[in-house]
């Protein structure tokens, strides 16, 4: 019994210490502009919609779902960033890959208190496949010319100073 109870208490102390590691926060870093593929998605009313509808703009892509934790602990800094940089041509752009219909993304959105972030839907998860991205969440900084600039996998704190300087200098047009 007591052999048990240690062994529970260290798979415990293992689990709480992976659960910690997965909710560090990974660095924004920049990088020359890549090309990124097509990427087709729909409105939240099923029009269809792409990352090119959105060139002439720095785009902060955040690949997402519902179900995914760190995706919820991420999304309020995500929009912040976006309250912050409102009035200029900065869309974070959350792309959804929830097989579930519209109506259970805006319940989560709804549930955390997200109003400002640019809501668009993948539910066959095409984009996360074209980009190669691993998990989620992942977010691709896209600069105005809609090339990639930057990639985070995992949560980021995007309303630090460190995401507004990665932003800015895209508004500036520098990359890398």
């Amino acid at each position: 019994m007591r052999r048990t109870l240690r062994l529970l208490a260290a798979s415990g102390l293992l689990l709480a210490g992976i659960a910690g590691a997965a909710t560090a926060e990974a660095p924004i870093r920049t990088s020359e502009p890549k090309p990124l593929p097509p990427l087709a998605f729909e409105t939240m009313d099923g029009k269809p919609a792409s990352l090119e509808d959105f060139r002439g703009k720095v785009v902060v892509l955040n690949l997402w779902a519902t179900w995914c934790a760190p995706c919820r602990e991420e999304m309020p800094s995500l929009d912040r960033l976006q309250a912050r940089f409102e009035d200029q041509p900065v869309v974070v752009l959350a792309l959804s890959v929830d097989r579930a219909g519209p109506e259970r993304v805006e319940a989560f959105l709804n549930e955390i208190g997200v109003q400002r972030l640019h809501v668009y839907r993948d539910p066959k998860a095409a984009a996360t496949r074209a980009v190669g991205v691993p998990g989620l969440p992942a977010t691709i900084l896209v600069d105005k010319a809609g090339n990639e600039t930057g990639r985070v996998l995992g949560i980021a704190r995007w309303d630090g100073p460190e995401a507004v300087r990665a932003v800015r200098r895209l508004l500036d047009g520098a990359a890398g």
